[in-house]
């Protein structure tokens, strides 16, 4: 780590959530500089002359052209000058002109008196307004879509909150569709995913706590979580695993997520993110802990479970049937795209004696004027069809589609009829392909496809014996992974049996009466019991009758 700041923590409340900042302590000497964030020169407090000021704040911002500085003149007789300064964008400048327009109205009147007192009264009673005196707190708030207004003669500037700006519109994810559930997705505005959230959530024990991470962008990252539910040892370690973070910038979730993990070099994600409002509330309910950064539509959830990753946030609206079915579904097709090359390389090479007299024939026979083993043959394919599917994610939609589709049916058409591959080498990568696409996390699906590599290695050198060993070993080592401290592999590994009903199958509403053991807190109960549906009873009239 570069950055040797001494940091301390202060904790204030916000809006009914807990907001943290970081106060400048000691700074010991580095080699790493973090640019305008450590200049000396914006520390220190505001000057009572105005145009000293403005010639601050365009030194510090190089006069950019998108600060935007506003100079009137405040008082009964216009003697008194002012300005109000804010970033072109990131304000809403319609309020910001009747701001303008309240401030010259009020301060006219006869019963006016200019000083902060009064001005931040009459400012007050449509915006949030905060007194600031220091250069360093003016320049975070100016930054953050804030306008600051100075005041000629007054050693302190009001910061006045008027953000605004254009933003993508709630729309539907892209990366999570659903056939039944809600329809909106989180957008890059932190204050809106918030939003959304509470409103599936209108509980006051949903709490709230911000911090700003990266020493350049400053960016604005809040946790969220139901007091009462989720284990305060792991909101702890939350907020201890951020706090840690010294980084120039984070400008997507996934800089925090790199930083936060429990285990690095591993190819299973330990954390999970999502785009959806209704998946986040239904995982804060289960006790875990939600992550919000500012800029990016993706939300992080911890802790984190291996089974998590194969669960549809439509399991929880459709019957329980069905959704233990579509489960299981979901797990076949991963097992597929994570062992299907491998135990056909397995199969032609090592265990013919395993295949159909009629299918080995008719495999040796399309095999014949194939020039390389099953394992060339398998890799080349695979490493092909890598290369379209990300060519196709890279282009723009119309196109990239179009050259999955076609380029996967000429070249492997081609393929076959150059006798580079057999057909059912083609056929065994295409369901592979398929199958990958099926697994519901994209996190997940991509650990498949790198270890499908090793599994393949594997399988050319020991056959059928390879692909246990390499099994056995990802068993090992999904039981070893830990997300903030809860075993990976739960509640499988270790057995907990109160929570079963919510893994590979999915029991009835009514019957998951208990919040997962090792995530939440002491609420465990979920629901009271007795809620099976019943038929109504009937009369004693009616069985009379009967």
């Amino acid at each position: 780590m570069h950055c040797m700041l001494i940091l301390t923590i202060k904790e204030t409340m916000d809006g009914g959530g807990k907001m943290w900042t970081r106060s400048k302590g000691k700074k010991e000497k580095h080699t790493h500089a973090y640019g305008l964030l450590e200049q000396k020169d914006i520390y220190g407090t505001i000057e009572q002359n105005l145009h000293a000021n403005i010639e601050k704040v365009r030194d510090i911002t190089g006069n950019s052209a998108d600060i935007i500085i506003r100079r009137f003149l405040l008082g009964k007789e216009d003697n008194l000058p002012a300005a109000l300064c804010f970033v072109s964008g990131m304000v809403d400048e319609h309020i910001v002109q009747q701001l303008l327009l309240e401030i010259s109205v009020q301060l006219s009147l006869p019963s006016s008196s200019c000083n902060l007192d009064y001005i931040e009264q009459k400012i007050a009673t449509a915006n949030t307004t905060r007194r600031i005196q220091q250069w360093h707190d003016i320049f975070s708030s100016l930054m953050s879509g804030e306008v600051i207004l100075f005041i000629d003669g007054m050693l302190e500037a009001v910061g006045v909150s008027v953000k605004g700006g254009e933003y993508r519109a709630i729309t539907e994810p892209s990366t999570q569709l659903s056939i039944r559930g809600p329809r909106e997705g989180f957008t890059e505005s932190l204050a809106t995913n918030v939003a959304m959230v509470r409103r599936r959530i209108q509980n006051p024990h949903v709490w709230v706590e911000g911090i700003t991470l990266g020493e350049v962008t400053q960016t604005n990252v809040r946790i969220m979580y139901i007091k009462g539910i989720a284990n305060d040892k792991i909101v702890e370690e939350v907020r201890s695993r951020l706090r840690r973070i010294c980084i120039d910038g984070v400008l997507e979730s996934g800089y925090i997520e790199q930083l936060i993990e429990d285990e690095s070099f591993t190819t299973f994600p330990t954390v999970y993110h999502t785009e959806r409002p209704d998946s986040v509330a239904a995982n804060l309910l289960e006790g875990r802990i939600a992550i919000f950064v500012e800029g990016t539509p993706f939300v992080l959830i911890v802790p984190t479970v291996f089974i998590q990753f194969f669960q549809a946030v439509e399991d929880y609206y459709a019957r329980f049937d069905i959704a233990t079915a579509l489960r299981f579904l979901r797990m076949l097709v991963f097992f597929i795209s994570l062992v299907a090359p491998s135990v056909y390389i397995a199969l032609t090479t090592f265990h013919q004696e395993m295949i159909p007299t009629s299918l080995v024939i008719a495999i040796a026979a399309q095999r014949e004027a194939v020039p390389f083993p099953a394992f060339i043959e398998a890799l080349l394919m695979e490493v092909t069809f890598e290369i379209l599917r990300e060519a196709g994610v890279r282009l723009p939609r119309a196109v990239g589609q179009a050259v999955s589709i076609v380029g996967a049916l000429v070249i492997g058409q081609a393929a076959v009829e150059a006798g580079f591959v057999s057909s059912a080498m083609v056929i065994v990568v295409s369901i592979t392909a398929i199958a990958s696409f099926a697994t519901p996390s994209f996190a997940i699906a991509i650990s498949a496809r790198l270890i499908r590599f090793a599994l393949m290695v594997l399988a050319a050198l020991f056959g059928f014996y390879g692909i246990l060993i390499g099994m056995i070993l990802i068993t090992i080592h999904l039981c070893s992974l830990r997300s903030f401290g809860v075993p990976y592999m739960a509640p499988l590994a270790p057995l907990i049996l109160e929570n079963i009903g919510d893994t590979f199958i999915r029991f009835p509403l009514w019957g998951l009466k208990e919040r997962p053991r090792l995530i939440m807190n002491t609420d465990t109960v979920r629901q009271k019991g007795g809620q099976r549906p019943k038929p109504p009873q009937q009369t004693e009239k009616e069985g009379d009758s009967n």
